[in-house]
């Protein structure tokens, strides 16, 4: 096994930012002096991220984020890695951490009961219980909790209009949940808007599930927002659900279509993936900007001329974030 000095954060904050641009700069900076590389999103509603850096970086890091007192409860899902998960950093200003439809919505004031990862577990298979996914597509379809029900959308911001679908549940106890919790802030809201009564989030989502209960009852992989593209989560009673998108053999092998038109990201397996190099189909594997096909599935953007200082305002001392980005 390689060396484990990398670790990979995942982390959401819900607190007021009056001025998210001015500390996007400061942000920014600070993870460049200190090789932090991943995406961080700044709003006026908090902050969310998932970066990567050696050890010692990232204890730094997660020290300079939770000194603030705005994000001082920010809590890190913390996973091991050989190498940075990411070949670069970029903070960016928005209006929401999550893009959803749901901007009205402050998890502050109310939100979902939150579950840790053992309480979710002893309550996920009682007869009033509902498990809800409020991922995308193509995170379910990788792997989900076992019962669980999910929603055909492609983007968190279709959640409010598949709702009604729920209308007949009313009366259980609903139990969200997501990748690393952000999701389940809102949608758990939401559902309490709309007259739900009894519902419920899993604290930290996924991720922390893993950590803590040993993903148990979790079915295939969890998709994730870095070059990894799925992790194993399921320790006690792993199995695979997700079937290759070319012959439909079992696979929870993910890919991203070698065709950057394309793009979609599904399961393929290994020998549907060499012999499409990469693409999803036929016509993707004809197209004439087709990436090369390195085995993995997963295409970073070009990095040629890659400026660190891009965004930022103020130029701090070259010669220290030269040294700090070797």
């Amino acid at each position: 096994m390689e060396n484990q000095t990398y670790n990979i954060l995942l982390y959401y904050c819900y607190a007021e930012i009056t001025d998210p641009e001015i500390y996007r700069e400061e942000h920014h900076l600070f993870c460049v002096e200190n090789n932090i590389r991943g995406r961080i999103i700044i709003s006026s509603e908090g902050l969310n991220g998932t970066v990567s850096g050696l050890m010692e970086d990232c204890e730094k890091y997660m020290a300079y984020v939770k000194s603030d007192p705005r994000f001082a409860k920010t809590e890190f899902k913390i996973d091991t890695h050989h190498q940075h998960a990411f070949a670069k950093i970029h903070v960016r200003a928005k209006e929401e951490i999550v893009h959803s439809s749901l901007r009205h919505i402050n998890p502050n004031i109310r939100t979902g009961k939150h579950l840790a990862p053992k309480e979710f577990k002893a309550l996920k298979d009682q007869d009033d219980v509902v498990i809800l996914d409020v991922r995308s597509n193509y995170e379910h379809e990788l792997g989900k909790f076992k019962n669980a029900i999910t929603l055909d959308i492609e983007n968190f911001r279709d959640f409010p209009d598949k709702v009604k679908e729920l209308e007949h549940l009313k009366d259980k106890k609903i139990l969200t949940y997501c990748t690393g919790g952000i999701k389940c802030e809102k949608a758990s809201a939401y559902l309490l808007e709309q007259g739900f009564e009894d519902v419920y989030q899993l604290h930290g989502g996924i991720i922390k599930y893993g950590i803590e209960a040993e993903g148990e009852d979790f079915e295939g992989k969890c998709y994730v927002f870095d070059n990894r593209l799925a992790v194993d989560i399921n320790k006690v009673n792993p199995t695979v659900v997700s079937t290759c998108h070319v012959c439909n053999a079992k696979s929870d092998r993910m890919v991203n279509c070698a065709n950057p038109t394309c793009n979609i990201h599904v399961p393929i397996c290994e020998k549907c993936g060499w012999e499409l190099e990469g693409a999803c189909s036929d016509a993707c594997k004809d197209h004439p900007e087709k990436r090369p096909y390195n085995g993995t599935g997963y295409y970073q953007k070009k990095t040629n001329g890659y400026n660190p200082y891009k965004g930022l305002n103020r130029v701090p001392n070259k010669a220290k974030i030269k040294a700090s980005m070797k």
